[in-house]
């Protein structure tokens, strides 16, 4: 941490109740993960612990701050997400509740606890199903293009070869989705399994950076991905999120979507290469991402799932 950030942690503290009159050397400041902004636990003498983020530089390019402050909010009102305490929405830094005795979800945990997929699908079902309207749509054909945009304009940026071919080739896809449109909901968007945190009662959801109004079911299908669940804790998601078997335009949308967040976040993956982020091997990330979008629609059984969604 740098004396920079430290200054950041210890001027938002002093806005945020609670922590306004507690000196500096009572406070315990600890570094946590995130691959865009930083993250940082501040635990104090007779305080709740909290959680301070600045957001990472350059994320103003794509990131609506503003929106995110109002999702986030509406998501805590849902029971799903944690409590904010103070927010600058024109900087992106948020203080908020520490969730307590969790798990930090990841592919390997979802496989490891017993019935973590399903408590995903509980929650996600909470979330779309509460009545919160989120600040914002989220647009994945649109998406696609303004991040095509922020990669043009930036120096090295490179595309993996046959990109443009496999969004072309995606036009069926998008028909298919638009022929039966649905009720959009308040929606993460981005479920990354490091925004779950299982207490092994309930699953919590955060960070709400690419939340809008959506179709339901693309974060049903985004975190099939992001887990890397096998057919058995998809099903076990699904089961638990409809509280039966989904029909078959259903699992349709959810693999149409297993795909399409592949394409979409193998943008992001170029971004964030872009700019230099060295959270970790971002082209890796995008090419890896880009090669399993690729997969999933040429496999045999992808049209027949499109074909589901386009009859309803």
């Amino acid at each position: 941490m740098t004396t920079d950030h430290r200054a950041e942690i210890l001027d938002a503290l002093s806005k945020t109740p609670g922590f306004a009159d507690i000196p500096e050397e009572a406070l315990t400041i600890t570094r946590m993960g995130g691959l865009t902004n930083l993250v940082f636990r501040v635990d104090a003498p007779q305080a709740a612990p909290v959680v301070v983020r600045l957001a990472g530089v350059g994320t103003e390019e794509y990131i609506d701050r503003v929106a995110e402050l109002t999702n986030a909010e509406a998501a805590a009102r849902a029971g799903v997400s944690a409590a904010i305490h103070y927010a600058e929405p024109e900087t992106g830094l948020l203080v908020m509740d520490c969730i307590e005795n969790v798990t930090t979800m990841t592919p390997e945990n979802f496989a490891a606890i017993k019935g973590s997929p399903g408590r995903a699908g509980a929650a996600l079902r909470l979330l779309h199903q509460s009545g919160e309207e989120f600040a914002g749509r989220f647009e994945l054909f649109q998406m696609i293009e303004d991040y095509l945009d922020v990669l043009s304009k930036k120096a090295n940026s490179t595309l993996p070869d046959g990109y443009h071919d496999v969004v072309a080739a995606a036009a069926p896809v998008r028909e298919a989705l638009e022929a039966h449109p649905v009720d959009l909901a308040p929606c993460h968007c981005d479920p990354l399994c490091e925004n779950f945190l299982d207490d092994g009662q309930k699953m919590w959801i955060v960070d709400y950076e690419y939340g809008g109004m959506n179709d339901p079911l693309w974060d049903l299908g985004d975190v099939s991905v992001e887990g890397h669940f096998t057919e058995a804790m998809e099903a076990e998601m699904l089961h638990a999120y409809f509280g039966r078997t989904p029909t078959a335009a259903e699992k349709g949308r959810v693999v149409i979507y297993k795909a399409m967040c592949d394409l979409l976040w193998t943008l992001w993956g170029l971004i964030q290469h872009a700019d230099g982020n060295p959270a970790e091997d971002f082209w890796l990330y995008a090419v890896t991402r880009f090669d399993r979008c690729k997969a999933l629609m040429n496999a045999p059984e992808f049209d027949s799932h499109v074909a589901n969604v386009k009859a309803g």
